[in-house]
């Protein structure tokens, strides 16, 4: 009988192990993640046999290309937005001393203790009609009629913008806070002004942060539902209540499925692109 060799038997031990402590894991995204997106995917393409029906409908009639339209629209102007408030804020956070920078993360973190739901409502309440924006706006004499804030366009990215807000200032300051200090001081010292040194020195240096807060607002704007759905009025019709309405008005979960699947194809398809410009683990700093 041959002898097996220690370090071999160690090894599939070691592999064991491993796999042991990774079945847990394995198990929550096969139930949570793959199951449910192999049910998606057979919904979208049977019914009472092999279809491709509800993909040919998708890229056919108009309205589900002014759904994608209007979402992807809405999708970059929160994602610039977001960028434009969210990019100071990070700066100034990273660059107070103690106990501003927590200050100032709290006011950035204290909205995920409300719900979406509530904040959804609380801004149409402030913008609709006889809500406090028009009210204040009238008292002083700006404007001699209230302007439509809500229920279009403009409500849901206002809306959308501040609850996103967050998902763009902590990957920020994540990554604006690992920035040495002494590049700046550096850079003056060789001459170059604040301007200059931020914009060839900082702002590079803080780009993986900008990529990952880009990418996760617009991915998660992408399939925001109750936003739209409240301060839209039902007239800024984004992918996700197509979603929504075939389901619940038309009972069609295969086109809501086909749907869903060209959806995921268009995240996916944004990572793998985002992938190749800045790798995933630099992005998220683990380098």
């Amino acid at each position: 009988m041959t002898a097996i060799d220690p370090s071999l038997r160690y090894r599939r031990r070691e592999q064991g192990l491993m796999l042991l402590l990774a079945s847990p894991a394995v198990i929550v995204i096969v139930a949570l993640v793959v199951i449910p997106v192999g049910w998606l995917m057979t919904q979208s393409v049977y019914e009472n046999g092999f279809t491709l029906e509800h993909y040919r409908r998708i890229f056919s009639e108009d309205i589900y290309w002014r759904s994608f339209g209007l979402t992807f629209r809405i999708a970059l102007m929160v994602t610039v937005l977001t960028l434009v408030l969210g990019y100071p804020v990070a700066y100034a956070a990273a660059h107070v001393k103690r106990p501003w920078d927590v200050l100032i993360l709290s006011f950035v973190i204290l909205p995920f203790w409300t719900s979406v739901l509530v904040r959804a409502y609380a801004w149409l309440v402030l913008l609709q009609r006889t809500g406090v924006t028009n009210q204040m706006l009238e008292r002083f004499g700006l404007i001699s009629e209230p302007l439509a804030l809500v229920h279009n366009e403009l409500g849901t990215v206002i809306a959308t913008v501040h609850i996103l807000l967050p998902f763009m200032v902590l990957p920020l300051y994540s990554t604006m806070q690992k920035i040495p200090r002494e590049l700046m001081l550096a850079g003056a010292s060789l001459g170059g002004g604040p301007l200059h040194t931020f914009l060839r020195v900082f702002l590079p240096l803080s780009l993986p942060g900008v990529v990952a807060g880009l990418t996760l607002v617009f991915v998660l704007t992408l399939g925001f539902y109750i936003t739209p759905e409240l301060l839209g009025g039902g007239r800024t019709i984004m992918i996700s209540m197509v979603v929504s309405r075939n389901v619940e008005l038309y009972n069609q979960w295969g086109a809501a499925s086909a749907v869903g699947v060209v959806l995921l194809v268009a995240v996916l398809a944004i990572f793998l692109a985002v992938g190749r410009i800045i790798p995933l683990d630099k992005m998220l700093g683990q380098k």
